[in-house]
């Protein structure tokens, strides 16, 4: 991703969810922003909110201040962000008083790595006073400069239109060996990825996660990570991850647990309808960012990963990962499911907003078939409130499979 930003461009990159981070503090007291560990979300809050006063709780002597007396933290400011919060869990509780106190004059910004939306005495204290916003890393819009996603707002219009034709494709293999963490975009060459990776896994296993929880074997949990990365795509089947990584059932389930809290997997629900058909209700679980999972599943270079079975997998992550962030940006949030029936037929992405559905099926080939769109003619055929299916490829092509199905390269969806 080198050619993407050239050394005088490495500098803060714009985010689309600031805008929504944004209209949240102006109508609620507290914005709570979650998100894995370098998805970038302190250096967005410091420079999109230059007016707020920071505080670190990785410093040391600003989580000593937090679990003494955490009222002193906002003594003389009325706008504070406050990073890597859910390391004085009182905090919450202090930051509930001082909103009800200060007839919510007092503005909260509060990010952590873990999701605080599982943390149940969290969510308890700040009920109905925190709005609260998941970070993902970049999209490839964002890093090419695109703030609007046209076409993804375009397919939820009821008189979709496009004309055939192609465009340049962008290859997905480099950008599924690159990732999308914001310090992942900006290293130079394969060597300093790779490094980049080890510290970050590194750094996880070593310190995020022993503050959340007590884990018995390190290596065990490794093995837990690297059977989740290698079933990128697969719905979720906590026996058979238990049976191949050698851990009980009980404490597999733990440490897949362990993973979502922390935001390094990230759940997709299984979509089901009234309808009378017998439905998967496993769900699918990705890592938040196809070069994390490529690193976790052990392919190191360009070669092994593209003869990997595991590559069409890998770019459903790397779909997966911008669908979600576009939902996000809806109001409501679109919600994103999968669907797949005991017969086997299967759409990778239902994406849900209102009573309106897309249907997304990620095909890592140049050159995509009806044969490739048939589940989604399915879908949309039983499903008259699904307004389109969409395939999205490696190719060029724009081209209509169906008069509701139509297929384009995947990076359009976030132009």
């Amino acid at each position: 991703m080198n050619e993407l930003l050239s050394d005088h461009e490495r500098k803060y990159i714009a985010r689309r969810i600031a805008a929504t981070i944004r209209s949240f503090t102006e109508i609620s007291p507290v914005t709570i922003v979650t998100g894995a560990r370098q998805v970038g979300k302190s250096t967005l809050l410091r420079h999109e909110f230059p007016d707020y006063a920071y505080l670190n709780l990785d410093d040391f002597a600003v989580l000593e201040r937090a679990r003494v007396d955490p009222a002193a933290l906002w003594k003389g400011t009325e706008r504070l962000v406050i990073d890597e919060a859910q390391k004085a869990p009182r905090l919450f509780e202090a930051i509930k008083l001082e909103v009800d106190q200060s007839n919510r004059r007092k503005r909260f910004l509060l990010s952590g790595s873990t999701d605080l939306l599982l943390m149940k005495g969290i969510t308890e204290s700040l009920a109905g006073r925190a709005f609260y916003v998941e970070m993902l890393p970049m999209t490839y819009g964002e890093i090419v400069g695109s703030l609007e996603p046209t076409l993804f707002r375009r397919l939820w219009q009821e008189d979709f239109t496009m004309a055939e034709g192609s465009v340049e494709a962008v290859p997905p293999l480099p950008l599924l060996l690159r990732g999308f963490l914001p310090p992942l975009v900006f290293t130079r060459g394969r060597q300093e990825a790779l490094a980049w990776l080890e510290g970050y896994e590194r750094t996880y296993l070593e310190r995020d996660l022993r503050q959340l929880s007590q884990v018995d074997s390190l290596v065990d949990f490794r093995h837990v990570m690297r059977s989740l990365a290698l079933r990128a795509g697969s719905t979720l089947n906590q026996a058979d991850i238990a049976k191949d990584t050698g851990t009980s059932p009980a404490t597999a389930h733990r440490y897949l647990k362990l993973l979502e809290v922390s935001n390094i997997a990230l759940r997709v629900p299984a979509y089901a309808t009234g309808r009378h058909q017998r439905i998967v209700k496993a769900p699918k679980m990705y890592i938040v960012d196809p070069a994390l999972a490529v690193y976790l599943a052990g392919y190191l270079d360009g070669e092994s990963l593209a003869r990997s079975r595991e590559v069409g997998g890998f770019f459903e992550t790397l779909v997966h990962l911008h669908l979600r962030a576009l939902c996000r940006l809806m109001t409501p949030r679109a919600q994103i499911y999968h669907w797949r029936t005991t017969a086997g037929h299967e759409v990778d992405f239902i994406l849900e907003h209102g009573r309106r559905l897309l249907a997304v099926e990620a095909k890592l080939n140049e050159k995509p078939t009806v044969h490739d769109a048939r589940h989604l003619i399915r879908f949309v055929e039983e499903h008259p409130e699904c307004l389109l299916g969409v395939l999205l490829h490696a190719g060029s092509a724009m081209t209509w499979l169906h008069s509701r199905v139509i297929a384009v390269p995947w990076h359009l969806i976030d132009r």
